[in-house]
């Protein structure tokens, strides 16, 4: 059979449909994430909590973010998309909803670990379910539009949605409200989402033998992108904890600018997490990963280097660093993965490439920058990111070029 024939009769609605399911959750997944800073003052102004006590709840939903992107991911791959994916997008819901209802410490850290299991999932087994509906030359463009919602809802929508609702709701209303639509987008789950036939044997449609985990590791870019996904989130993660702090204790923007520079990160990172990707399809991962790289480095450099005087150029630097950050992240956590990943087990090496991320950048890298602006200022935690980035482009030279235009795989 030639490359074209198995895409002849390929499911375009279907396709579409279920792109635009896991858009919405994603999207959902990022503002019940996200959100959580947003109202940060006044919840603890009411329940006494400290800056310290954010950072805790943050990174506990990272770690467990990442821990659980594999661990269900490959769960996934054993027992199917639909018993992994539906139940996560429901209890990731409910625990946005229960954030609402906490009294203390404990209980919001238990829920916000409880909703990084859930969300880790949707991350490593959405992309796994948007791979298998995508025509080949389609995947980057579906994993990007999948992606970009992330940073579209969470670090661009969410804030003034949060901020509104503020406006005539309490901070635990809030919670609940924007834990509804996640409930709705499940029930449509149940009715669209399918499991893949690609993980079925050719011979007596009995499922394929399953590799070990060690032999998800065959190739190369699976452990590659790992290491290099690691360095990108550690950009990702250090902008987004410690830029508020910096433009308002170093720079000295009021509030109301520090809210317009800061949006930058979710626009930025939206279109590059859109964008990107769907390049990819067209001039290859390898190149993609590395122009990202380079280019979100030089942009953060220049950033660095601007004064308070000027909040468009303010902006319009962190736009591109975060664009070019960000898609570092899509095309490493999307096409590349999925590429590298042995039949029937997308989900399993997204998973790890997902997780291996999550845990350095959201767990341990706003560690590292919280101890180097604490012992010789804010100002310098942008050199470890872009530090992070330059390493992230020495390991992406590594990577073999997957993408179907590029290998002929079409």
């Amino acid at each position: 059979m030639q490359p074209n024939d198995r895409y002849k009769n390929w499911d375009t609605n279907y396709e579409w449909k279920i792109i635009l399911i896991l858009s919405l959750a994603f999207g959902l997944v990022g503002l019940d994430r996200f959100i959580l800073p947003t109202l940060w003052a006044p919840m603890a102004a009411e329940l006494g909590f400290t800056i310290e006590d954010l950072g805790n709840a943050v990174g506990i939903l990272a770690v467990a973010w990442g821990l659980s992107a594999f661990a269900m991911g490959f769960l996934s791959d054993h027992l199917g998309r639909r018993k992994v994916l539906i139940p996560a997008v429901i209890l990731f819901s409910l625990m946005s909803a229960f954030t609402g209802m906490v009294n203390g410490l404990i209980g919001l850290l238990m829920i916000r670990a409880v909703m990084g299991i859930a969300e880790g999932p949707v991350a490593s087994t959405g992309v796994a379910v948007a791979v298998e509906a995508s025509h080949p030359k389609r995947r980057g463009l579906n994993n990007g539009i999948f992606q970009c919602m992330i940073s579209l809802f969470g670090l661009a929508i969410g804030p003034i949605i949060a901020t509104q609702l503020l406006g005539f709701t309490t901070w635990r209303n809030v919670f609940m409200i924007v834990g509804i639509p996640g409930l709705v987008i499940a029930a449509a789950m149940f009715f669209i989402v399918r499991e893949p036939l690609a993980q079925m044997a050719a011979s007596g449609g009995q499922r394929a033998a399953r590799p070990s985990f060690v032999q998800l590791f065959q190739h190369r870019n699976v452990a590659l992108a790992m290491l290099t996904l690691m360095c990108a989130m550690g950009g990702i993660f250090v902008l987004a904890a410690m830029m508020p702090d910096y433009l308002l204790g170093f720079l000295q923007l009021s509030t109301t600018d520090m809210g317009f520079v800061f949006s930058a990160i979710g626009f930025g990172g939206c279109l590059g997490q859109f964008a990107l990707p769907a390049i990819s399809d067209i001039i290859g991962r390898k190149i993609a990963t590395l122009a990202s790289y380079i280019l979100a480095a030089v942009f953060l450099y220049l950033f660095t280097l601007q004064g308070a005087d000027s909040l468009v150029i303010l902006f319009v630097l962190l736009f591109f660093a975060s664009m070019f950050n960000f898609a570092a992240l899509a095309v490493l956590a999307g096409p590349v993965a999925a590429e590298a990943a042995p039949v029937g087990m997308v989900a399993s090496v997204a998973g790890l490439v997902i997780g291996a991320g999550e845990v350095f950048g959201g767990g341990v890298a706003p560690v590292i920058a919280g101890r180097i602006a604490g012992s010789s200022g804010i100002q310098n935690v942008f050199t470890f990111a872009i530090a992070s980035l330059v390493v992230g482009f020495v390991i992406a030279l590594f990577l073999k070029e997957t993408a179907p235009r590029k290998t002929g795989d079409l």
